[in-house]
């Protein structure tokens, strides 16, 4: 009788990012004691994995020598890469299979940790049904590369979001604008992309490149300043949170280069989830935040970020104060209600700009959900045609004006969406416009009553053109006036307005 041999089991040794000192205790015992040492390469043969295992290995252990046949997209298999990928993996997890029904016990090499971005995960799924298996952690590349950095990644309530270099540029733009702290790994050929999205996302220069970390070859620079030629494969970019970053702006400085900008943003009506990422990304990043006090009082606290609260009716000193700040290096953020070039502040801070003593501040605008389009989404589609915005506020143009416009779009036949109906220092203007209104549309013409939109004291309400009363209008009102063709339904939670995309020939 033949005794049936044990089946030996397989070890996902985690050797850390490159330093034998930082492979553990328990990793070095297990090498030691396997008896087989499986580990990958690419088809020069070097393989970093057995490097970093030698000191631990003993003589008579046998080796398994995995080589990739690709290491590129570019491949010759009627499969394509996935496929001559999948057929290596399948090839490599049956000749490690062999030692383990044999008896053996097998250690299989991964740089970093065995389940972090690692091959020996391919060989863990194809083998874990069949053989014991156990992982040994090891120390990631993004942990050595952060103390080569010498900076904290995050701390408190902060995100760190890991990106492989290997995803579509815009895509990789998209993340980068909405954590607080990131790093990239796989770099090697698509650093140049990179570093694009590091632009694209305003964020290159708190980026830092960390090359081969924890080893002798260990390099870190800031990430604008590398040779996209010389990018191997075991490299990270990182970026650290706005907590954190100091180690950009001190790069900066030492090379006279200034940091400083200003981004006017929307942070939307009211409710925080109508602030799109890209703006919440801005505001983690601001060393300033400047506005209009209940503006301001919107935004989340950070420590150690300034805040410069000021009046409604400041708008050009606002934006002087701004790119002050930007023009000595800081990071403002101008935030404004709703969408920042709808009877905001992106204009002015624009306009102010255009003067030489800022000329070398950069200015963008990030845009945010409008009021018109807010109350519109409440009522349903009112604003579903052609469709003009008006402020009713006289302070920064004549009523005269005002007065023409609206009779304009009134005889052309449009929906209007109106801001600034009234305060409390402009209480006639609603009615006026009214009076205009109804030289050119029917009594029954639907307005929409919005007030405090996604705030809490939200309400939304429906009347006709010739009952709107100006007393219910306050200065947290907006109001859609319908066009000729706009019509109210009953829906299945109550009235909806629609104004139609078609118009009569």
């Amino acid at each position: 009788m033949v005794d049936q041999v044990t089946p030996g089991k397989l070890w996902g040794i985690g050797l850390g990012p490159g330093d034998p000192e930082l492979v553990t205790v328990k990793a070095a015992r297990i090498i030691a004691e396997a008896d087989v040492i499986a580990f990958h390469s690419a088809r020069h043969g070097r393989s970093i994995s057995r490097a970093v295992a030698q000191p631990y290995m003993r003589e008579g252990q046998i080796e398994e020598h995995l080589v990739y046949p690709v290491t590129t997209e570019t491949v010759d298999h009627p499969g394509g890469y996935q496929g001559a990928i999948d057929e290596f993996y399948a090839a490599a997890a049956q000749r490690l299979a062999e030692h383990l029904e044999a008896g053996r016990t097998v250690a299989l090499l991964a740089a970093g940790d065995p389940l972090f971005y690692s091959s020996y995960m391919h060989m863990h799924k194809r083998l874990q049904d069949r053989f014991e298996a156990e992982v040994i952690p090891g120390v990631t590349s993004i942990s050595a590369a952060s103390a080569a950095l010498g900076t904290p990644l995050v701390e408190r309530d902060e995100i760190l979001t890991v990106l492989p270099g290997t995803l579509p540029v815009e895509e990789l733009t998209r993340r980068l604008r909405e954590t607080d702290s990131a790093a990239i790994l796989k770099l090697g050929r698509t650093f140049p992309a990179v570093r694009q999205a590091l632009t694209d996302s305003g964020r290159l220069a708190e980026a830092s490149y960390v090359e081969r970390a924890s080893t002798p070859k260990q390099r870190v620079i800031a990430a604008a300043d590398v040779d996209e030629s010389q990018v191997p494969y075991f490299s990270i970019a990182l970026v650290p949170s706005p907590s954190n970053n100091g180690a950009a702006a001190d790069r900066a400085a030492s090379t006279g280069q200034a940091t400083g900008y200003v981004t006017v943003v929307g942070l939307g009506p009211g409710d925080e989830a109508w602030t799109t990422p890209e703006v919440r990304a801005e505001l983690t990043r601001a060393t300033d935040v400047v506005g209009y006090t209940t503006y301001v009082n919107r935004v989340p606290v950070i420590e150690g970020q300034n805040r410069h609260a000021s009046d409604n009716k400041v708008e050009s000193e606002r934006a002087a104060m701004a790119l002050d700040l930007a023009k000595r290096g800081a990071r403002v953020v101008v935030v404004s209600s709703g969408d920042p070039g709808v009877f905001a502040m992106a204009a002015a801070v624009i306009e102010m700009a255009a003067d030489d003593q800022w000329s070398g501040v950069p200015v963008r605008v990030l845009p945010g959900m409008t009021a018109a389009n807010a109350v519109a989404s409440r009522a349903g589609a009112p604003l579903g045609h052609d469709y003009a915005v008006i402020s009713l506020s006289d302070r920064l143009k004549p009523w005269d004006i005002v007065a023409k416009r609206i009779s304009a779009v009134a005889a052309a036949d449009m929906a209007i969406a109106v801001y600034n109906p009234a305060s409390r220092s402009r209480t006639w203007q609603v009615g006026a416009m009214r009076d205009l209104l109804l030289e050119h549309r029917d009594p029954a013409t639907p307005v929409i009553i919005g007030r405090d939109v996604a705030g809490p004291q939200e309400s939304v309400r429906i009347v006709t053109l010739g009952e709107l009363d100006p007393a219910e209008i306050d200065m947290r009102c907006l109001l859609i006036v319908g066009s000729s063709l706009t019509t109210v339904v009953d829906g299945a939670e109550g009235a909806l307005v629609f104004t139609p995309r078609r118009y009569p020939a």
